[in-house]
């Protein structure tokens, strides 16, 4: 009995699913409204030095919101996949995921991206009061235990791969 409401309560992850996927759907759309509001900000000035950096600025924000929608979408399918079905049809190979640490993994890496834009957006502001230089190593510091973070998961995986392909390779064919 408890099995059976441990088992199905697995699809109360659906909730997170749907939120997360909502989120996306969110995001991609005010992204879009802003992009067309960028552009008709942008060419309405005209052509300039300022107009040109404002469009940088604007655009380089836009990339920083469709990035942080697509981690959206990565854990909507990720979860998805680990907790509703494993199944999905038609996802790229590289959006397959197995375990929980592959969905951290992802996560870990578009995070790496996503801090790499804000920096840069930060760069592209900058006005030459502010204080880049803190800014950068916190980011590179997160960015630095973030990558230390992937490894050990990368080395801790290839290590469990390893010794169970040992195990298979030592099983009698009758347990194969």
């Amino acid at each position: 009995m408890l099995g059976r409401i441990v088992s199905g309560s697995r699809y109360l992850i659906a909730i997170a699913v749907l939120c997360l996927f909502a989120g996306t759907v969110a995001m991609l759309v005010y992204g879009a409204i802003e992009t067309v509001l960028t552009f008709i900000e942008a060419f309405s000035i005209g052509v300039s030095n300022t107009g040109a950096k404002t469009l940088s600025l604007n655009l380089i924000e836009l990339a920083d919101l469709f990035l942080i929608a697509t981690v959206l979408y990565i854990l909507a399918a990720g979860l998805y996949e680990l907790f509703i079905d494993g199944d999905v049809p038609l996802l790229p190979k590289w959006l397959v995921i197995n375990t929980l640490d592959d969905l951290k993994n992802k996560l870990v890496s578009a995070i790496i991206v996503v801090l790499a834009v804000l920096f840069l957006g930060q760069v592209v502001k900058w006005d030459g009061t502010r204080e880049l230089l803190g800014y950068g190593i916190a980011i590179a510091l997160v960015v630095v235990a973030l990558t230390y973070f992937l490894s050990v998961q990368t080395r801790k995986t290839s290590t469990y791969l390893d010794r169970s392909e040992k195990e298979d390779s030592l099983a009698p064919d009758a347990l194969k």
